[in-house]
């Protein structure tokens, strides 16, 4: 081969290698996108069925409370039972999990390259932020807090009113933290970068960060 055709097809084989390693990398990440949204659209339909259920027994409990328990205060208590089991299973099922809806729109191809899956991971990634965020909480705090002044101040059992306040409460803090969240695991993962500032060529790795009280970049090199 003559020396003069030896460089440019050096540069030619370096180029489709690392076209082809990128390719390669690019389909990686996408499977782990998909693998990501299929995994959360599982746990979405599985917290879904669960905590519907709970509320749905719950309120069936309180309304049986309400009418035919012997104690006045029971029944009382469960009067505001029904009132709270209620808003709790309308919001489960008006406000339903992202994840189904993205991974149904991975398979039908709308997303079909890598920056169209990105996007859509990062979009229920900030969905899964939105749900864990002290702003999520306040919906169950004014309930409770106005279920617990009831039972306290307006039946005259601070007591009662306070462990109806805790105990609503927790169980709003279980429905939070078993929601899914593998769309935030996913985009967080570092994916390698480069930089360049002129004749300054940096390499490294970069990620999305996206938790409950955070969203932003992080530079690893």
């Amino acid at each position: 081969m003559p020396p003069y055709l030896r460089q440019p097809l050096a540069a030619l084989c370096l180029l489709c290698l690392s076209g082809a390693a990128l390719a390669q990398s690019g389909e990686e990440e996408f499977r782990a996108y998909e693998d990501a949204l299929a995994r959360g659209a599982q746990q979405a339909d599985l917290w879904q069925a669960g905590w519907t259920t709970v509320y749905a027994g719950s309120l069936a409990f309180s309304a049986w409370q309400a009418s035919e328990a012997s104690d006045d205060e029971e029944r009382f208590d469960g009067r505001v039972g029904v009132v709270k089991s209620a808003l709790a299973l309308g919001g489960m099922l008006l406000d339903r999990q992202p994840h189904p809806v993205a991974y149904r729109a991975l398979q039908a191809g709308e997303a079909s390259d890598i920056e169209g899956a990105r996007r859509l991971l990062r979009s229920v990634a900030e969905e899964e932020r939105r749900r864990r965020s002290w702003q999520a909480r306040l919906g169950s705090l004014a309930v409770n807090t106005a279920a617990g002044l009831v039972i306290g101040v307006g039946d005259g059992r601070p007591d009662d009113g306070a462990l109806n306040f805790a105990t609503g409460m927790l169980v709003s803090e279980l429905q939070l933290r078993t929601q899914p969240g593998q769309a935030m695991a996913a985009v967080n993962r570092f994916q390698p970068a480069a930089v360049s500032f002129g004749d300054v060529h940096l390499k490294g790795e970069v990620a999305w960060l996206v938790g409950p009280n955070q969203l932003g970049v992080a530079l690893r090199y």
